[in-house]
């Protein structure tokens, strides 16, 4: 492995950044556009860049989306610790216990938090879905005040008063944003666990072998 380039080691993660950064900036300016459009539909002067970074319009839709994401993976990696589908390659064996499940003994090469035990132990045996619950709490927030921001910069066009946080917090606009994107990564989720029962491609960890059984779990 040590002879392979550092592109060949480090791919999967390299492509999928670059995607998410030439996605980021599409939406960037799309949206930059979007907006302005609309503020000189209203008879408002339109933003420049470095202003639309800033602004509700941006931060409400990147962490709208960024909060429905590690809102699925916080809780797929919680649910899967327990919770079953019969032939899914995205699950547990229906019985015994896995490697995942051993208590983790200390080795040479196991990381620090091994080697030192006690609370650093109990961490980390759950830092995965403690990161992604961090991450979703902070993506959550954003979500919040970005939206809050666009829909306040909305009445100050309109020549209304803003609205406060404690108000904001029960507006169904900030919820639907919510909802719509949550149901939408639940239902990918439900799509992977249900549809790799029978599907498959070979090469990916996240199907089963082409010739395994359909009820079979791997």
């Amino acid at each position: 492995m040590s002879k392979k380039s550092f592109f060949y080691r480090n791919s999967l993660s390299i492509v999928l950044l670059v995607l998410m950064l030439f996605s980021l900036i599409g939406q960037f300016f799309t949206g930059w556009k979007t907006l302005n459009k609309d503020l000189a539909e209203e008879g408002s002067s339109m933003l420049s860049l470095g202003t639309y970074v800033r602004s509700g319009h941006f931060i409400q839709a990147t962490f709208e989306n960024w909060e429905s994401e590690f809102l699925q993976m916080m809780l797929y990696v919680v649910l899967t610790v327990s919770l079953r589908q019969k032939g899914s390659s995205e699950s547990k064996s229906l019985e015994g216990k896995e490697d995942v499940d051993r208590e983790p003994k200390v080795h040479a090469n196991a990381p620090w938090p091994v080697k030192k035990g006690g609370i650093w132990l109990s961490i980390y045996k759950h830092s995965l879905s403690l990161a992604f619950t961090v991450l979703f709490i902070l993506s959550f927030a954003m979500h919040f005040y970005g939206s809050m921001k666009d829909f306040n910069e909305e009445q100050s066009i309109k020549s209304k008063p803003p609205v406060t946080a404690v108000q904001y917090i029960s507006e169904s606009r900030f919820w639907f944003e919510s909802f719509q994107n949550w149901q939408s990564e639940f239902l990918a989720v439900a799509s992977i666990v249900i549809l790799s029962i029978w599907l498959r491609e070979k090469g990916s960890p996240e199907s089963k072998p082409v010739d395994m059984a359909y009820d079979e779990t791997p």
